[in-house]
């Protein structure tokens, strides 16, 4: 009896092991599928990319908090906006590119951007 116990536990082991080898196999089980994208995410939403807009106008946007994303910096032309209030003033005419970029309480940037190009007119 005491051999069929340990014949049995050997048994249950080796099963164990079968089982926790074969797991990759159905991790990708779906191979070329794309990674799942989640964090942080930044999307202009007005004006609209290619839009014809005044020397002065608000820029609306969308953010998603991340974990370290808490705000975001915009850019007129690679330019800095600093104490962006919300209204983009005294745009000279002709194109510009907006650009926003998620950042972190202590201003470091991170990857989440958007940018779009408008028409002052």
């Amino acid at each position: 009896m005491h051999v069929m116990g340990h014949i049995g536990i050997m048994g249950l082991g080796i099963a164990l092991l079968s089982c926790l080898s074969v797991a990759p196999v159905f991790a990708e089980d779906k191979p070329g599928a794309p990674p799942i994208k989640t964090g942080p995410k930044v999307v202009i939403t007005s004006p609209k990319d290619g839009d014809k807009v005044s020397d002065s106008f608000d820029l609306k946007y969308e953010l998603t908090k991340g974990s370290q994303q808490t705000h975001v910096h915009v850019y007129v032309d690679d330019q800095y906006q600093k104490g962006f209030s919300g209204t983009l003033k005294g745009l000279s005419k002709g194109t510009h590119q907006i650009t926003i970029k998620g950042a972190t309480k202590d201003h470091d940037v991170v990857a989440a951007s958007h940018t779009i190009t408008v028409e002052v007119e």
